[in-house]
């Protein structure tokens, strides 16, 4: 996420911490030098970052589970053209990078500053390729799974539709500068698509130790349900703009969180008997694949040090992608669980968010350029609370610590749920 450097007139603050800040200059003319190429691709570590989740994840749906061929066969087809979409989106970010920069839409890394680092001209918003090669993918991967009568795909179509306007309003927070308090607003429209056409249930299933005070096992709560995925919608989008900062946070904890919801849908597809709700979960795989793809293509980029920022583009895409995954894969309780982190951050700006406490307007780690490391504020986020209890460390050090906290969340979600089993519901 970034911010645009506005004006010397005074600026309100806002809520959002970004890595770093947009320059306004009038663009040059075509005639200037053009920019240095941006720094190769991460490549091989992502891959080995990967072999993490790849390994037990495909070993869930080729043995340990016993799951329909046909199924098997679409998430395959899905993995296949995902991994199209990742070696798409390496090649286009260098590509689109030399345009945006052209455009003066760059970024100085702030907990880079006064060093060399902090000085070079990072391209900004290049989740708007992402976004794009994402949806691309999604559009082509109808053609293999889904007919024209297909119950799934209004719902599907719809849930794009909610994708791609978040992205455009991403994308125009990014040129624009929205003041937060509309940014809270955006994810609220960019909803709308979803809950229009959204045909599911609204019913929910009342936890066994509480069915003999209710009276009821399963109680349909009608727009009651679709306002709460409304607001999950809102929740999810903004909680990752917020939990920003520092190179790979915003990129990592998407690929973290998809991971985790990959591992779940498959475990369910493998443990039910019912072809709807397998069908469910198969919906949120065929969404999901495409986003970690093309998101471990931005991460090999925006890995530290980060050759390209992602901006408020991505973060509003990927968020609005998790949220409308588990709003119509029926597990939004699970993928508040996974958000865990991002919910502690949000408890923790409250007070900023509320105005109680004062909010500046970047709420960043202070950088030492003669040592390289982070002190925390006392600021109300995450990053800077690790920073408060954990002390000082490095950027790459702490983006570490953040992201194996988030897979701690998410294994502790497998455990809750395997815990809980036939006793909750």
């Amino acid at each position: 996420m970034a911010a645009k450097k506005r004006p010397s007139t005074a600026a309100p603050a806002t809520v959002n911490q970004p890595e770093s800040s947009i320059n306004t200059e009038k663009p040059k003319s075509s005639d200037s030098s053009p920019e240095p190429p941006i720094a190769p691709a991460k490549v091989y570590l992502i891959f080995k970052i990967s072999l993490i989740f790849l390994i037990p994840y495909f070993y869930l749906i080729f043995y340990h589970y016993d799951i329909e061929s046909e199924l098997r066969r679409s998430i395959l087809i899905n993995a296949i053209v995902s991994l199209i979409g990742f070696f798409v989106t390496v090649t286009m970010i260098p590509v689109a990078s030399k345009y945006v920069l052209r455009r003066n839409l760059f970024g100085y890394d702030i907990n880079k500053k006064g060093t060399p680092q902090g000085s070079v001209k990072v391209p900004e918003s290049l989740g708007i390729i992402v976004g794009a090669v994402f949806l691309v993918v999604a559009i082509l991967f109808q053609y293999f799974n889904f007919t024209a009568d297909s119950n799934w795909l209004v719902e599907y179509n719809a849930a794009l539709s909610s994708i791609c306007f978040m992205m455009l309003l991403g994308f125009v927070d990014d040129v624009l500068d929205v003041p937060w308090r509309v940014k809270l607003l955006l994810p609220s429209i960019a909803a709308l698509p979803l809950l229009m056409a959204y045909a599911g249930h609204t019913t929910i299933i009342i936890p066994k130790p509480l069915v003999s005070y209710v009276g009821l096992e399963i109680l349909d709560l009608g727009c009651i349900y679709k306002l709460y995925m409304w607001l999950l919608a809102i929740f999810c989008t903004n909680s990752i703009n917020i939990h920003a900062g520092i190179n790979g946070l915003e990129v990592g904890q998407t690929v973290v969180i998809a991971a985790a919801i990959l591992i779940h849908n498959i475990m369910q597809i493998g443990a039910s008997a019912d072809p709807e709700y397998k069908l469910a979960h198969a919906f949120s795989i065929y969404l999901v694949q495409p986003m970690l793809a093309t998101s471990l293509a931005l991460l090999s980029y925006n890995w530290y040090p980060s050759s390209v920022f992602v901006g408020d583009t991505f973060t509003y895409f990927a968020g609005m992608t998790m949220a409308v995954a588990g709003i119509l894969g029926h597990f939004s309780e699970t993928l508040l669980i996974f958000f865990l982190p991002q919910v502690l951050n949000f408890l923790l700006s409250v007070p900023q968010l509320a105005g109680i406490v004062p909010c500046p307007r970047h709420r960043l780690p202070k950088f030492d350029p003669k040592t390289g490391l982070l002190t925390g504020t006392n600021d109300g986020t995450l990053v800077n609370l690790f920073l408060r209890q954990l002390g000082r460390m490095s950027e790459q050090s702490l983006c570490v610590t953040l992201l194996v906290f988030q897979a701690m969340c998410c294994g502790f979600c497998f455990l809750l749920r395997w815990l809980l089993t036939g006793w909750y519901k």
